[in-house]
């Protein structure tokens, strides 16, 4: 029952990710508001890893440039988008844009491995688009042609196409690393490389002149976000499965819905609720066959 507690909570702290990450691009740059999220992520995944694990493992030098390439799709570009997006997106629109990284996972895994794609994720894939497309345009998809789409909904496009490349780079680059450690080594090279960027926006700055609530929100996206979410996610992975685990990863967009309702008082429109079943319904669709697979097959080793 425990488990099944930490995974719902999970899932509730990504959905709040959208609401917290809003209120933060609000008096902080991209780059700066990235930075110290992972700063905060880095240090408690570093401690974290220490205590479960006895510590980070050795990697090779192959698996450093593994390690840089997912530092910078999953921790530096996919964060700038997120930051930059949530300038001007509602976090519940950005949470069900986000939402499609599973679909958009499946059609690079078709296209650069020859993974077949099949009725079901074909059917999983345009119900999940069209639910985007209708919570992007609010309800009216064919203004699409009329060009509706603003510069933060391509941000938040960008976040699906960053984390895409970096779920595809970790599933086939470091299977030897546990998912702790390949998280808490591409956090540290998402870290450092974003620095940089960082300092050019005046990084210290901000430090005694943003709000508390930012902090707090900081401290919520580096470690309920980041390091809890995760955590909690891979043990129920761990302990239940792929198969039922992903399930609840569904209510990631309707959290983030109802937690921007809440707290910011974002408007909750039909299109932006059906858009959302229609992404969590349609990414259920289109991964079941493969997670019942994958599930089947942990089951067959743990048993031979």
């Amino acid at each position: 029952m425990l488990v099944y507690v930490k995974l719902l909570l999970a899932t509730m702290f990504w959905g709040g990710t959208f609401t917290a990450g809003r209120i933060v691009s609000q008096h902080m740059p991209p780059f700066s508001a990235a930075f110290f999220r992972f700063l905060i992520a880095t240090f408690c995944l570093v401690y974290l890893v220490r205590k479960l694990e006895g510590g980070l493992p050795r990697i090779n030098s192959g698996q450093v440039v593994q390690v840089i390439l997912l530092g910078l799709t999953g921790v530096f570009a996919y964060n700038f988008f997120f930051f930059t997006g949530l300038q001007t997106v509602e976090a519940g629109r950005a949470a069900v844009i986000v939402a499609t990284n599973p679909i958009f996972i499946s059609i690079l895994a078709a296209l650069l491995f020859k993974e077949s794609l099949g009725v079901f994720k074909v059917i999983g894939i345009f119900l999940s688009v069209s639910g985007a497309i209708l919570a992007i345009t609010r309800g009216h998809p064919f203004h699409l042609l009329n060009e509706v789409i603003s510069m933060g909904d391509l941000a938040i496009a960008g976040c699906v196409a960053s984390w895409a490349a970096y779920s595809i780079l970790g599933k086939y680059s470091m299977s030897r690393l546990s998912p702790q450690a390949a998280v808490t080594y591409s956090c540290i090279a998402g870290t450092l490389a974003l620095f940089i960027p960082a300092m050019g926006e005046g990084l210290f700055s901000f430090i005694l002149t943003v709000p508390l609530i930012v902090w707090g929100c900081m401290i919520y996206l580096g470690y309920f976000g980041t390091v809890l979410g995760f955590t909690w996610y891979y043990q129920a992975v761990k302990n239940i499965g792929p198969s039922r685990a992903s399930v609840f990863i569904n209510f990631v967009p309707l959290f983030a819905i109802v937690i921007g309702f809440v707290l910011l008082r974002e408007p909750v429109d039909p299109s932006l609720i059906i858009g959302a079943l229609m992404v969590s319904s349609g990414v259920y669709i289109a991964n079941r066959t493969r997670l019942r697979s994958s599930e089947t097959y942990g089951k067959q080793k743990i048993h031979s």
